[in-house]
């Protein structure tokens, strides 16, 4: 017998069961064979939030969450954020490889000629409220576009799907900048194709009255690296939510809006903005020890502290931590910095928080570079959807050529009341 396999002793039947092991894992459907009597349907597991559940197989990014790795394509998050532009990474990320100098310009090309918006969308976000939320705006705009381009709706043509990711990663800039302008009253700036990715959404944000906009170079690089670091981060609610319902055959821009709300959850996309709050509340540095100590009591979260999946230091915290620095011999020093940076020395000093592997995550400083930048908080998720457009349309693109997969249908177990008879309203 196979040392790859995993032999189950029923103990309701005294019957044993040999499941093949594959990739550290086995197939759930195997479990169905488990039954006490024929007409059973099978064992099944139970696990709410997938916590252990792989629902796909994939070659985009690593993680390991003990050892605090990250890794796209197999090339360290460190290596990418020191050498790469976002563009690059998110050919990488699509293709599977690095480019060469001519398909980097190629791919360049395609995305920045895709930045302008239809007219009509410009109208679609000038009908929200004045203090509409951006991702409010930006996850409707996102699916308003899959009436625009209709073609996308013919999922199984690679060419077709190609077009569609330069114009998603193009365009997702501008809407956000949109919806920024939208709320500050301020007329849309438009692309200028002259720009970088991350100087041209500068330039979209920033513009007022000057005829050409020059992004501030070290404004333009931590905007590369915070996107970088954002562009994928494996199989997450909001990567999920753009697989499963990708799974119905579902066009990229309704996928992609669909990926985005789950990215607008508290839970999920709005942990730095979360973590801003929690060092306002604290206000200085020596308010920290007794903040703690009501950490510790159960008072208060220790937000932006921890990871669903790093149990180590999250290596993008480190790599924002430098970037934090650049930004602000720019913008003068955010003095919420300051308080951050004790408070990191003071946790990790701390057994407490040392036995419960907390560690900053990348939430942790992104937040107060946004602000240094000119951010309002309610932009800080829309910063967040803007890079992670190509890492969930990649996903997108490997759920489809997968044949293993299949329309997302998780089981449940029904706990409700057994069969009964209908009662008519005169005798309840």
């Amino acid at each position: 017998m196979s040392n790859q396999t995993l032999t189950i002793t029923d103990n309701r039947t005294g019957k044993a069961y040999t499941l093949p092991i594959e990739h550290d894992s086995i197939r759930a459907t195997d479990l169905r064979q488990i039954k006490v009597a024929d007409d059973d349907p099978g064992l099944c597991t139970y696990d709410p939030g997938f916590v252990n559940t792989a629902a796909c197989k994939s070659s985009i990014t690593y993680i390991d969450g003990d050892k605090g790795i990250l890794e796209y394509r197999g090339y360290p998050i460190e290596q990418l954020a020191e050498t790469c532009t976002f563009l690059e990474v998110a050919y990488l990320l699509h293709n599977g490889e690095l480019p060469a100098r001519q398909q980097l310009d190629d791919f360049v090309h395609q995305v920045t000629h895709h930045t302008i918006l239809h007219e009509n969308v410009k109208q679609f976000i000038a009908g929200f409220r004045y203090d509409a939320h951006p991702m409010g705006m930006f996850v409707s705009t996102v699916a308003a576009l899959s009436t625009f381009y209709p073609e996308a709706k013919n999922i199984h043509d690679a060419a077709i799907r190609r077009k569609q990711f330069f114009r998603l990663v193009a365009k997702v800039p501008t809407i956000g900048a949109f919806t920024y302008r939208h709320n500050i009253g301020m007329p849309y700036a438009y692309p200028d194709n002259d720009l970088s990715y991350t100087g041209n959404f500068l330039n979209m944000m920033f513009r007022k009255t000057e005829g050409k906009y020059k992004p501030n170079p070290v404004m333009e690089r931590a905007l590369d690296i915070l996107f970088i670091l954002h562009a994928d981060h494996e199989q997450n609610c909001s990567t999920t939510a753009m697989r499963s319902v990708g799974s119905a055959n579902t066009d990229p821009y309704s996928s992609l809006a669909a990926a985005a709300a789950a990215l607008y959850g508290p839970l999920h996309g709005g942990a730095n903005e979360a973590v801003l709050k929690m060092l306002r509340s604290i206000g200085s540095k020596d308010r920290i020890p007794e903040y703690v100590q009501r950490v510790k009591a159960g008072d208060v979260r220790l937000m932006g502290f921890g990871h669903r999946v790093y149990k180590n230091y999250d290596p993008r915290a480190r790599i924002i931590k430098r970037t934090a620095d650049q930004v602000f011999e720019v913008t003068g020093r955010n003095p919420l910095i300051d308080i951050a940076v004790e408070l990191e020395r003071i946790a990790l000093e701390d057994d407490y928080f040392i036995k419960r592997k907390l560690y900053p995550n990348v939430d942790f400083y992104s937040g107060i570079i946004y602000e240094a930048m000119g951010l309002p908080m309610d932009m800080f998720t829309v910063m967040f959807a803007i890079p992670r457009t190509a890492g969930w349309l990649t996903h997108y693109e490997e759920m489809l050529v997968d044949a293993d997969q299949k329309i997302a249908r998780p089981k449940q177990l029904y706990l409700g009341a057994a069969r009964r008879n209908f009662v008519p309203m005169d005798r309840r």
